[in-house]
């Protein structure tokens, strides 16, 4: 697939997915979601790859969905007839968000300016979020009179809790990276110049480690959150017995 609304990189085992309509701070079109969706796939089936992040271009990460595409959504239209599934229908709100929870290798986030609405939500089954300092982030959807979507109701409450996801949906409050810090919703605030640097150096510290144990690991740790105890650590001895039998062979 040729790409239009992102950019995609490759570099010491790390590839790179950038949002790219800076002029629109990124807001996004379901071509980009198309595009985003092919790259996460390809970086997910590339051997070569061992850790994921993701990024905008320009000042913003991404400023929500374009409201031009959201007013033919919602008049029953489609704002790129022709060129694609309408809003609602692509893969990238489908499928994407179940293949991000259940991705093999490390996602990352570089929040390198605002995120709004499916800016957050979009960054949510990453597994580390790293933001630039001072940016706004809003889960805004009650404005438009819509509900948070790609899974956010389900992972939002677990990032940040029951009563602070309700207080974010409902009040459709924007905070700063700092505030977002605070209470989990991202990783590490740095300065706006260094959030990709940043990302790419835990990218390459766990693209250092040995993927098959990297993909174990997120699994162990996915299965250990919604069960007991013991169940968990029957799962870690499962799970490393099946490790050390695979690097015998």
């Amino acid at each position: 697939m040729g790409y239009e609304n992102i950019l995609y990189e490759k570099q010491d085992g790390v590839a790179t997915i950038t949002l790219n309509r800076p002029e629109k701070l990124n807001a996004y079109i379901t071509p980009m979601g198309d595009e985003v969706t092919d790259a996460f796939r390809s970086a997910r089936d590339d051997d070569a790859v061992r850790a994921v992040i993701l990024t905008g271009a320009g000042r913003g990460f991404c400023a929500g969905v374009d409201l031009d595409h959201l007013k033919a959504h919602e008049a029953g239209e489609n704002a790129v007839a022709g060129k694609g599934p309408r809003l609602g229908e692509e893969d990238f709100l489908k499928k994407l968000p179940l293949e991000l929870v259940a991705y093999p290798k490390p996602l990352i986030a570089a929040v390198n300016g605002a995120a709004i609405g499916v800016g957050v939500t979009m960054i949510l089954p990453c597994d580390v979020r790293i933001a630039a300092a001072g940016a706004k982030i809003g889960v805004t959807f009650t404005k438009l009179g819509i509900l948070p979507g790609l899974g956010s109701t389900h992972l939002l409450p677990r990032l940040v809790g029951r009563a602070k996801a309700l207080e974010l949906v409902l009040t459709a409050r924007v905070v700063l990276a700092e505030e977002a810090a605070e209470i989990g919703l991202v990783n590490k605030v740095v300065p706006a110049d260094e959030v990709v640097k940043e990302a790419r150096e835990w990218a390459t510290l766990m693209a250092g480690k040995r993927p098959e144990v990297l993909a174990a690991a997120k699994r162990a740790l996915a299965f250990g959150e919604t069960h007991g105890m013991e169940e968990a650590m029957r799962n870690e001895e499962r799970a490393s017995a099946e490790l050390r039998k695979a690097r015998r062979r």
